[in-house]
């Protein structure tokens, strides 16, 4: 961030997604070379070519956090309004208007999170969220927020649901990182137009049960160098 700061704020935001990816890139690339750990990237036919989009992906790892852009032209994302008080992370994450909320406003920081996701959705950006609000261990019982259900139904968007097993190589509040194949992977659209109960319950056994697969495949399936 420091050796981008001198340009990166001049920049039009479409070009600063340039420095993020390269960011991104580098990441794996260290991961990979340093740690042996590779990537398999699956139903990648399944993200939409264009148009605004929400991105509902399980939480494990540090890992997705800057994977998930790689594969979007203009995403946002959805994250407490702490993390833009933070020096120079928080002005770079404002420049890329990302859609901050107030989690201890209840209903008024939904509707705040309604208007601003809506007007993001409608300039065909792709909105990151993780629907459980925060990384989970693998393997640990899930706990899906209101949030992902709430914008589904208010602002009629399509959901792009995302397993992995990140958290089974680089677990939650660690440093260290493992070998092994980091799987993410993408599955159908949820199209808008379901009841809330009824999208609630297929999103979270959709993620939830791909996951499940995706951890046993990593503990079981030996590591090749």
């Amino acid at each position: 961030m420091i050796f981008w700061t001198p340009v990166f704020f001049i920049m039009p935001r479409q070009e600063c997604w340039k420095v993020v990816k390269f960011w991104a890139l580098s990441n794996l690339w260290f991961h990979h070379k340093i740690v042996g750990t590779r990537f398999d990237f699956r139903g990648l036919e399944h993200i939409p070519k264009s148009g605004g989009l929400i991105v509902a992906s399980k939480h494990q790892s540090s890992w997705e956090t800057y994977t998930l852009t790689l594969f979007f032209s203009d995403a946002i994302y959805i994250l407490k309004r702490e993390l833009t008080f933070i020096p120079l992370f928080g002005w770079y994450i404002a420049k890329m208007k990302v859609v901050p909320i107030h989690r201890g406003r209840g209903k008024e920081a939904l509707a705040v999170l309604s208007v601003n996701a809506g007007e993001q959705y409608s300039a065909g950006r792709q909105i990151l969220i993780y629907p459980e609000g925060t990384r989970k261990l693998p393997g640990a019982a899930p706990a899906y927020k209101y949030g992902i259900t709430h914008l589904y139904k208010e602002i009629g968007a399509r959901v792009l649901p995302v397993a992995l097993n990140a958290g089974v190589f680089w677990p939650r509040n660690s440093f260290l990182r493992q070998p092994g194949t980091i799987v993410m992977e993408f599955m159908k659209v949820i199209e808008p137009g379901m009841p809330r109960e009824k999208f609630s319950k297929q999103l979270e056994n959709v993620i939830e049960k791909k996951a499940g697969q995706l951890i046993k495949e990593a503990r079981t399936k030996p590591h090749k160098d």
